[in-house]
């Protein structure tokens, strides 16, 4: 999967796929079902870290996952999400780190949350393209300023603010973004972004008219414990499966019946009889 193949498909009117992994075994998989893009998010966080926000996550954290789920994938495009204070600094800082998630991690392209109003989030992206590092824009609910915003609400409800989100997307393209993601943005505000840009839009939380919807995977697959966004359907339950995959195997060790012979490793007759001779000998 390449960044012209994804214009491509959009201009075909061709939905697009995009889900989160953090690691080897989920990314392998992502990338065998024909996940376009996977997207190594700093979600990661408060999914897999067990912190309460994503502004805590760092560059090396990110980097670290973003080489495992490289590792796993041969076919999807990879995005590797800028953690909060990685970017909007100075300009050579933030291509600097733009650049260690291709270098260093393997990553094909960035993801830059932000850009409704903010001259530095766009220096910041014009600057990163500009470096030869493809940008993947993030407007509407934007995790790390969710303080800012009033905290993880719908963005663009008034037709001031869906009017300034649609500017910004604008923006975003023009600055050089080769997508943008929409983030908990009503139905008719991303229609209008999606109808408007010639990049593909990644809905989350944006309704059906976006080129392509994004989902956390550990979400899609309810293992968030009793976090349940809205936006955020559970196609598998997996939570269910693996508790009773667990307790089936906590009752087998208690029983004994688990390992089983089949399971276990077995000697040579010839060496078992030996050592047994030795053990008898240690005895006497």
């Amino acid at each position: 999967m390449t960044i012209p193949e994804l214009l491509r498909r959009t201009e075909r009117g061709e939905k697009l796929t995009m889900l989160t992994a953090y690691d080897l075994p989920v990314a392998r998989l992502l990338d065998e079902a024909g996940v376009d893009v996977v997207l190594v998010g700093d979600s990661l966080g408060m999914v897999a870290l067990g912190y309460s926000a994503t502004v805590p996550v760092t560059m090396e954290e990110m980097l670290h996952h973003c080489k495992a789920v490289r590792r796993g994938v041969t076919r999807a495009l990879v995005v590797g999400d800028m953690p909060f204070m990685s970017f909007n600094i100075a300009v050579k800082e933030t291509v600097r780190n733009a650049g260690r998630f291709l270098k260093e991690a393997g990553c094909d392209a960035v993801k830059v949350e932000g850009g409704q109003g903010s001259e530095e989030s766009l220096q910041a992206v014009q600057a990163i393209v500009q470096a030869g590092i493809p940008v993947l824009g993030h407007l509407g609910l934007t995790p790390q300023t969710a303080g800012r915003l009033g905290g993880f609400k719908v963005q663009g409800k008034t037709a001031e603010t869906a009017v300034k989100l649609l500017e910004s997307a604008l923006e975003l393209e023009s600055a050089g973004c080769f997508g943008v993601v929409l983030e908990c943005v009503p139905t008719l505000v991303a229609q209008e972004i999606s109808r408007r840009l010639k990049i593909p839009t990644f809905g989350i939380g944006a309704g059906p008219h976006c080129d392509g919807q994004v989902l956390v995977t550990h979400d899609l697959l309810n293992l968030t414990g009793s976090f349940h966004p809205k936006f955020a359907r559970a196609f598998a339950r997996l939570d269910r499966e693996i508790l009773s995959a667990l307790s089936k195997f906590k009752k087998a060790v208690k029983q004994g019946t688990f390992p089983s012979a089949a399971e276990s490793t077995a000697m040579d007759p010839e060496q078992a009889k030996r050592f047994k001779e030795s053990l008898r000998g240690e005895r006497e």
